[in-house]
């Protein structure tokens, strides 16, 4: 009998012009919204969505990224890639997760993409937006990284 290999899921983020692309093995390490006003300032929204994961699951596959360096809420340095053509932020390397790699959700464009499992920061969230209530808040960063992290 034949063994049957299983498929991992592949997905690819891209830039707004898509010149800049990044695969994605597996399904991400976690996914988390942050209501920071440093993301929200980034991403010209109320909030960022981040998937990330292992870093040996990310791999470039089309464009050079320009990156920017600059410390986080949280005290630890954050360094974020984007396209030098049309200026999409579309991973980031946090120190304080030294292991992972942190895709914005959006660049995906799939609708399908799973809901963040937590949700980070909520001091800084506008007093009108209601996110679900099954989605656990944390008025800052939790205080350590998961032992996978």
């Amino acid at each position: 009998m034949a063994k049957v290999q299983s498929r991992r899921m592949v997905r690819t983020a891209a830039c707004h012009c898509g010149k800049l692309t990044v695969s994605c093995n597996g399904e991400p390490a976690k996914i988390s919204l942050c209501h920071c006003f440093d993301c929200q300032k980034r991403t010209g929204s109320l909030f960022s969505v981040a998937a990330f994961y292992p870093r040996a699951e990310v791999e470039i596959i089309t464009g050079d990224a320009n990156s920017f360096r600059r410390t986080s809420a949280s005290g630890f340095d954050v360094t974020f890639h984007f396209c030098p053509d049309c200026g999409s932020n579309l991973w980031w390397e946090a120190d304080r997760l030294p292991n992972l790699i942190a895709v914005a959700a959006g660049s995906f464009a799939d609708s399908n993409f799973p809901m963040p499992e937590q949700a980070v920061w909520a001091e800084g969230q506008h007093h009108w937006l209601r996110l679900p209530e099954e989605m656990p808040s944390h008025a800052r960063n939790p205080i350590r990284p998961r032992p996978s992290e």
